[in-house]
């Protein structure tokens, strides 16, 4: 599948703009970094583990310390956010419709692949097919931009490849940004790539 050139800012509402962005927690990990995403683009942040993606995800949400630059979010902006292990109990009585039906999601525009396992416990899915279930829970739901962090964690081929078209038919629908240390997977899936590089004092 080839990455389709997603349309300027100018020719669509600006959703986030980043700008020298240094974050972390204790101390600065990640930065500086600049992008903007619009709304309808697929926009993926690339680069090795550890070095600060999912940082960069925390700061947008306000989970993370900015210690440097900015966070503009435009005004009224709603944003879902999805960890990169979603949290299941050893026992939850809740069907994939039930999860969906919480996140305002609707089962009924699910992708065949995964409409299937929809109606059954969450407790009784395999780690990635619950994975995917939260994924399209939060891209299912009314939420301006969504960001998800390493969704492709416990996910085989065949459903990786689902998740790959469930975010190409978010092209031009919602803004999505996510990351992953898997270039491959990011190419297939956005419509443009950015790396993160760690952050190193400056004299």
């Amino acid at each position: 599948m080839r990455a389709v050139e997603a349309q300027g800012p100018n020719q669509r509402q600006e959703l986030l703009r980043v700008e020298g962005l240094v974050a972390g927690y204790g101390r600065p990990v990640v930065g500086p970094l600049s992008f903007s995403v619009a709304a309808g683009e697929v926009v993926g942040l690339w680069g090795a583990n550890g070095i600060g993606k999912s940082t960069v995800l925390n700061a947008i949400g306000r989970g993370a310390r900015v210690f440097g630059g900015s966070v503009r979010r435009a005004p009224g902006l709603t944003l879902a956010y999805q960890e990169q292990q979603p949290v299941r109990l050893p026992v939850m009585p809740l069907t994939g419709i039930d999860i969906m039906r919480a996140a305002g999601a609707s089962h009924r525009e699910a992708p065949p692949g995964l409409a299937t396992i929809a109606s059954q416990r969450i407790d009784a899915l395999s780690g990635g097919q619950y994975q995917l279930l939260c994924v399209w829970a939060v891209l299912g739901s009314a939420m301006d931009l969504v960001l998800l962090d390493e969704p492709t964690n416990n996910l085989d081929p065949p459903t990786e490849a689902l998740l790959i078209e469930i975010l190409a038919a978010e092209r031009g629908r919602r803004a999505v940004l996510l990351v992953s240390h898997e270039r491959r997977f990011l190419d297939a899936a956005c419509s443009r790539v950015l790396t993160v590089k760690a952050w190193t004092r400056r004299e």
